[in-house]
């Protein structure tokens, strides 16, 4: 007489036959921050760009899973300077009307040597792609969650400011996203 399962184990059954995916979520724009430092003549400055889209997959228990590909309108740069901004805006710079979006897409994930939660991936600036590592931070409960990265960009590597005019704006970028999460 063959055995059979009992009904109430076939959704654990089920599930357990499932391959793994990764959570999607949807990012509150309104309470979420994409932001940079700079210097120039040694003096700091703080800007953001105010629009960018974000497309987060991710589960921390299985990171071969997870895919960061993120889009930044580079025409929304603000940093309390309307002088600086409209610089930022040239072809010497971001140059929006040639170049509209910069864009960072994972390729792996995977732990760093401090043993915090890494993000490789491909930054694309100008038409110019470098790799990128960000630091990760992923903090989730039930359908919410908050997830910052941080990085150190050369403006240089993506042809930001390479002119002789340039040389009083420091080449390294510190950059730090803070994204507010709900679960799709």
């Amino acid at each position: 007489m063959p055995r059979q399962v009992p009904l109430f184990l076939l959704p654990t059954l089920a599930l357990i036959s499932l391959p793994a995916i990764a959570r999607d979520w949807q990012v509150d724009a309104a309470h979420s921050s994409l932001s940079f430092k700079g210097t120039y003549q040694d003096g700091p400055f703080a800007g953001r760009f105010g629009k960018f889209d974000a497309a987060i997959a991710f589960d921390e228990n299985d990171l071969s899973k997870d895919k960061f590909d993120v889009k930044v309108s580079v025409a929304s740069v603000e940093t309390e300077s309307s002088e600086r901004d409209d610089t930022l805006k040239t072809p010497e710079f971001f140059d929006p009307a040639r170049y509209p979006q910069a864009r960072f897409i994972t390729e792996s994930f995977g732990k760093g040597s401090d043993g915090g939660l890494e993000a490789k991936g491909t930054l694309t600036i100008r038409d110019v792609s470098k790799p990128v590592t960000l630091k990760v931070k992923f903090s989730g409960s039930g359908n919410a969650a908050t997830l910052d990265v941080d990085t150190t960009l050369n403006r240089l590597d993506f042809g930001l400011g390479t002119g002789g005019d340039w040389a009083d704006i420091g080449k390294d970028v510190p950059v730090h996203g803070h994204l507010v999460l709900t679960a799709k």
